[in-house]
């Protein structure tokens, strides 16, 4: 193998490298944004039962009177 030929093999192996961190870090981006999704829906779904505890309490008391 010439210099020519393997410049161009180091090349293509740090391209494929490169390429391979690349998609791990899509990845563990994207893995980090499902998690952050699914915290916040669980914020969501806690803060509309709290909502939904203080309208039921307001109710029963506005029954009683």
């Amino acid at each position: 193998m010439d210099n020519s030929q393997s410049a161009s093999y180091r090349a293509g192996e740090a391209k494929g490298q490169a390429q391979e961190k690349g998609s791990q870090l899509i990845d563990k981006a994207s893995n980090a944004a499902q998690s952050a999704k699914e915290s916040l829906q669980e914020a969501g779904n806690q803060a509309q039962a709290k909502a939904q505890g203080a309208v039921d309490a307001v109710k029963d008391a506005a029954n009683r009177n």
